[in-house]
């Protein structure tokens, strides 16, 4: 018997299961059980979000000892890179991550004491600079098939003026990238919804079924 391979959607910062909706629909279609997790962004640091909302989700998943594949948002990778801290994911496994802030974003660093600005991202917006401070700064390397996708094209053209390099208005490019990543890929797109572009829709399903991105669509 062929089991249904399990895909988890992890959104991002200030948005929820709904902005996933699109990839859903296309991993449902591709033949994916889709678990789309859904999760108060500004409520609690992000310890507290993967004990509440992640692990809840992708542990007993885990003990299937199935792969699981997996797609992150913005700062879903970084909540996926804190619980691969403590956990382990089946042989097989692969993510995707999207316009991860994996070292930090320059726009945190600029806004952590903006009064909105922590007003909306909570206690996990101050843990999302590039300076040591940042708990970003002393993860390990985590141990799954790794694909990153950054975005080149601003969604923020307010926030251009604090990037050195290529951007998509909230993260660099130069942030998104991991020493253990398999594959990397940038596209035209901006940060809030890179996850509806065709490109990376059709790169996460090649990184899904080959390990690698699609050579024609980087």
């Amino acid at each position: 018997m062929t089991l249904t391979p399990a895909a988890v959607l992890i959104h991002g910062m200030g948005r929820t299961a709904r902005s996933m909706s699109s990839l859903q629909r296309l991993l449902k279609r591709q033949g994916y059980q889709v678990h789309s997790v859904s999760y108060p962004s500004a409520q609690s640091p992000m310890a507290n979000l993967c004990q509440d909302y992640i692990a809840p989700v992708l542990t007993p998943l885990a003990s299937q000892g199935e792969p699981i594949f997996i797609v992150t948002h913005s700062l879903g990778g970084i909540l996926l890179r804190h619980y691969l801290q403590h956990h382990a994911l089946p042989k097989g496994s692969r993510a995707v991550m999207l316009a991860p802030p994996n070292h930090g974003s320059e726009v945190a660093d600029k806004l952590k004491l903006f009064r909105p600005y922590r007003w909306f991202t909570g206690p996990v917006g101050q843990q999302l600079g590039t300076g040591p401070g940042s708990p970003l700064q002393h993860f390990k390397a985590i141990d799954i098939e790794l694909g990153i996708i950054a975005g080149t094209r601003s969604s923020d053209p307010w926030f251009n003026h604090l990037f050195t390099g290529p951007h998509d208005g909230k993260v660099s490019v130069k942030s998104c990238r991991l020493p253990e990543m398999k594959d990397f890929a940038e596209v035209k797109a901006g940060h809030t919804f890179i996850m509806n572009h065709s490109i990376v829709q059709r790169n996460i399903i090649s990184f899904f079924n080959k390990g690698v991105f699609n050579s024609v669509l980087r």
